[in-house]
């Protein structure tokens, strides 16, 4: 099993490009169903989770090719099966976004219940509320979704607790259905707002797309897409706590500052001088060590989950008390227990975490037990003492391109090790 190994103490300097955003690539590629015309999409990262979902499409008879250029092409005209096999959804919960456009397109879908990191329940009962309330005829069976209509229409849908992708999942659905579709509660993240985008390219009529209430009005049809997707900015993030950890100077390029204010006013607080182009962010420590700061996971434009992991180790080692509080997932605290295993000073009470900042970590093999795990105990290993190793990084490669050739390039001393 792969591991990557850091000897820390190095302060990270330099300029790194930011690839585009995993959680908009996804149903963004997963839109090609909707469509039998051609579809190319720019700026794809080379990630597990994007080759699962080309796998996942490719079964199902979607065309696809990938030059050296980062760009996908997809074509679903000779879509064969509505199957989303168990062996492929229950390593990517994001799988189940094929359920609203095969239905939508093909009129039937059999979507295993997903897996994905074990960050918590994450149930999709939501989905299939709102797909029903379009008309769909919906039953589980033997651990897999069945869902069935001749033509979705258009209903009004009330989403209990905000879901992205529950959000998307419907979104794509009502393009096609008959009639107009209102989603309230929706999910405001950026990464929606991309497909929103993407699909409003492709004939679809949507309106409201980045507010909670997003208005759609069905199509017969719809066309191909060429896109290019948003670059991700839970990877910019990543990149610049890394410099702040570390004390260093990072400029991040091929970015959206625009879509990270929660981010960047935490890592101000945290003592770090910013400088932020239209497509740009400089982090400046000036090799000062961060001060602690409070968080509170929120849907967007909140303070993002996918984010909280990362702070968590910054709090770790900086000046003072810092709480971490996780409103969203119940149970995304799996790495406090790695970080201690460095010497970190945290408290976990419920969806808190309370971390009393230490001048030094110790290196030591650590475990990653999900996606932002992993890059927190990356960090964690950039400013500990000595090497720290981390097993199970197959979670890392579904979320972060080349993420160690990305931190060597700004003087972390870094490696992946053989697999043993």
């Amino acid at each position: 099993m792969a591991r990557i190994q850091v000897s820390g103490g190095r302060r990270l300097s330099g300029t790194v490009e930011i690839s585009g955003a995993k959680n908009a690539v996804l149903p963004i590629l997963m839109a090609a169903l909707l469509t039998r015309r051609p579809c190319r999409l720019a700026g794809v990262p080379y990630l597990r989770d994007v080759a699962t979902t080309m796998q996942l499409l490719g079964q199902m008879g979607v065309a696809i090719s990938v030059d050296d250029r980062a760009r996908v092409s997809l074509d679903a005209a000779g879509l064969s099966t509505d199957l989303a096999p168990y062996d492929l959804v229950k390593t990517m919960r994001a799988s189940i976004l094929v359920l609203g456009p095969l239905l939508a397109r093909h009129g039937s879908a059999r979507v295993s219940l997903p897996g994905g990191c074990a960050i918590g329940a994450r149930p999709v009962d939501l989905h299939l509320k709102g797909l029903a309330a379009m008309g769909a005829e919906i039953n589980v069976e033997g651990g897999y979704i069945h869902a069935r209509a001749e033509r979705l229409h258009g209903a009004r849908v009330v989403l209990d607790t905000v879901t992205v992708t529950g959000t998307e999942n419907i979104l794509m659905a009502a393009t096609l259905a008959a009639g107009t579709t209102v989603i309230e509660n929706a999910a405001q993240e950026p990464e929606v707002v991309d497909l929103a985008e993407c699909l409003i390219s492709m004939g679809a009529q949507i309106s409201g797309h980045g507010t909670n209430t997003i208005t759609v009005v069905g199509r017969e049809r719809l066309e191909g897409y060429d896109y290019r997707v948003v670059p991700d900015r839970i990877e910019t993030g990543t990149f610049l706590v890394a410099a702040a950890m570390t004390g260093g100077k990072v400029r991040t390029i091929n970015t959206r500052p625009n879509i990270m204010d929660a981010v960047l006013q935490k890592l101000e607080e945290a003592g770090a001088e910013l400088s932020v182009g239209d497509d740009s962010i400089e982090l400046d420590m000036q090799g000062r060590r961060p001060r602690s700061v409070n968080i509170t996971t929120a849907p967007y434009p909140g303070f993002p989950t996918d984010m909280q992991a990362q702070f968590t180790a910054l709090n770790a080692i900086a000046e003072g008390t810092g709480v971490v509080r996780e409103t969203i997932f119940e149970n995304r605290f799996m790495h406090v227990q790695e970080l201690q295993r460095l010497g970190a000073d945290m408290r976990v009470e419920g969806n808190t975490v309370i971390i009393r900042g230490v001048e030094r970590l110790t290196g030591a093999p650590l475990m990653a037990t999900d996606l932002r795990a992993s890059a927190s105990l990356l960090l964690a290993g950039l400013v500990a003492e000595g090497e720290t190793v981390v097993d199970r990084v197959y979670h890392i490669d579904r979320g972060y391109e080349n993420i160690e050739e990305k931190f060597g390039q700004l003087g972390a001393a870094i490696r992946r090790l053989p697999v043993s």
